[in-house]
């Protein structure tokens, strides 16, 4: 609109408007208010920034004197064996030294890490990041009253980087907790309150808005759909709480994006939705298990969104699916594109997953779809995934001995990438020093077979690996190579 035709239609309006104004009192009752009274009132009903020097003095105060009780400081202490010298684990060292010499010693290294926490039930249940306790030997927390308490980890959940604490010994002290709110409700320009311990300088409140919502690529462990706001959240703040004016917990502040290690006004927190379910499973003491669907998604691409008729690109597309899986027992076909859970549109597969993470085992998912140029929907009944069984550990006088591996199921498949059908045992964990640490097994080595016999369940591999042989024949799946190697035994 060209700067002419601005003021025209401008003119025009008034115009109108003055019209009005000035035709309104012959069509009142003589009780009535003045129309400009009226307009005053309606404009005062829908405005939602503040319009006079009163309103852009009000405080965030009430809102944040509620709060801030509720949010903690989260003491981590790890204990770690560090090597005296760098050439420990060099093979030519080893040669001339050996492991036994007092060049080759590992002596105890203190690390501490701080983050936030926020308390979410009155016994002493507190929410943070997975990331600022992992690994933890001591975890304290301090609350704004200079109390501080040891805590046990109840649940710890990688996938979410959230973890549950709670105070081992209270002191019959009832803890001030905030209530969630429903993340779903959110909207972008929503105010909200960050608050937390960054940099250590003590408790810090800031503001901000809500600048996007469902963000991912932050971090791609976990159920990307973050809340983005530009409240500024710094080092320290993880596991920190994002609220709303009401005072309730709509987010758990998590990650920044910055060059400098600060603030730049990009910070990211887990919904509370996923937030509140992981929190409610561990004050109930059980397992955190999640719903499977049984099928692999990738996102919709212009091409494919183009191929497809689909109108532009959105959705999940189903690219293969697992045999007798969930989708499979549900007459999903591949080339199936999810287009909504529940009435909330899904844009990209980390939205589904999102979706059916923070619904219970057992429950029912409405999920709309599209095939062969037209809409359907399908009512599905969620279901746990594959029981991999317990994961076995192999101890004794052998070289697998300090490995912890579980059987690969097709939901254990879909977690390192692998196809559904895949065969081996998988390396949940490696004991530090022990002869599988020195033999070079790591995390997530998938174990394929030992001297040419297949490693298809924990239990064969733990029968397997308890051998004596004089050579060992290991086939193992690493980043997505293939390593054959041979170890003496």
């Amino acid at each position: 609109m060209s700067t002419s035709k601005f003021w025209l239609a401008a003119a025009g309006s008034a115009a109108v408007i003055a019209g009005a104004l000035y035709l309104a009192p012959m069509f009142v009752r003589p009780d009535a208010p003045p129309v400009a009274a009226q307009a005053q009132e309606a404009a005062a009903e829908t405005r939602q920034v503040p319009a006079t020097r009163t309103e852009m003095q009000m405080s965030f105060a009430p809102v944040v004197k509620s709060v801030t009780p509720s949010v903690v400081n989260v003491y981590a202490t790890t204990i770690s064996q560090r090597a005296t010298s760098p050439f420990r684990d060099d093979p030519f060292f080893q040669r001339f030294f050996g492991r036994g010499s007092p060049f080759s010693e590992r002596r105890q290294q203190e690390s501490q890490s701080l983050g936030s926490g926020v308390i979410v039930d009155a016994g002493g249940v507190i929410l943070t990041n997975h990331h600022v306790i992992a690994g933890a030997n001591d975890i304290r927390v301090s609350t704004t009253d200079g109390q501080e308490y040891p805590v046990d980890l109840i649940l710890d959940d990688p996938k979410t980087d959230l973890a549950v604490l709670r105070v081992k010994d209270p002191k019959g002290v009832t803890f001030p907790a905030l209530d969630f709110a429903d993340s779903d409700t959110l909207e972008v320009g929503d105010l909200v309150l960050a608050i937390g311990n960054p940099f250590g300088v003590g408790q810090t409140v800031t503001s901000g808005i809500v600048s996007a919502l469902a963000r991912t690529g932050v971090e791609s462990d976990n159920y990307e759909f973050f809340i983005q706001t530009d409240a500024a959240i710094n080092p320290g703040n993880s596991g920190g709480a994002l609220v709303d004016l009401n005072g309730r917990l709509i987010g758990i502040n998590t990650a920044i994006v910055s060059r400098s290690g600060g603030s730049v006004g990009i910070g990211f927190a887990i919904p509370a939705n996923m937030a509140k379910l992981v929190a409610e499973t561990g004050i109930a003491g059980g397992a955190l298990v999640r719903p499977w669907f049984g099928a692999r998604l990738q996102a919709v691409t212009a091409d494919l969104a183009d191929s497809l008729g689909l109108g532009r690109p959105r959705g999940a597309l189903i690219a293969e699916i697992a045999r007798g899986g969930p989708a499979d027992q549900s007459g999903f076909r591949d080339g199936d594109v999810i287009l909504a859970v529940d009435g909330f549109d899904i844009e990209q597969p980390s939205a589904f997953d999102f979706r059916l993470a923070t619904k219970a085992i057992g429950a029912t998912a409405a999920v709309r779809f599209f095939r062969d140029g037209r809409t359907e929907d399908k009512t599905i009944t969620l279901s746990a995934p594959p029981d991999a069984g317990q994961p076995v550990t192999v101890t004794g006088n052998t070289r697998f001995s300090g490995t912890t591996a579980e059987t690969v199921t097709p939901a254990v498949a879909q977690e390192l990438g692998l196809p559904f059908d895949a065969i081996g045992v998988l390396v949940r964990a490696v004991e530090p020093g022990s002869p599988a640490d020195d033999m070079g097994l790591r995390v997530g080595d998938l174990i394929v077979s030992l001297n040419g016999n297949r490693t298809d369940t924990a239990e064969a591999f733990a029968r397997a690996a308890a051998g004596r042989p004089g050579l060992w024949r290991v086939v193992l799946q690493r980043g997505g190579r293939t390593i054959r190697a041979e170890v003496s035994g």
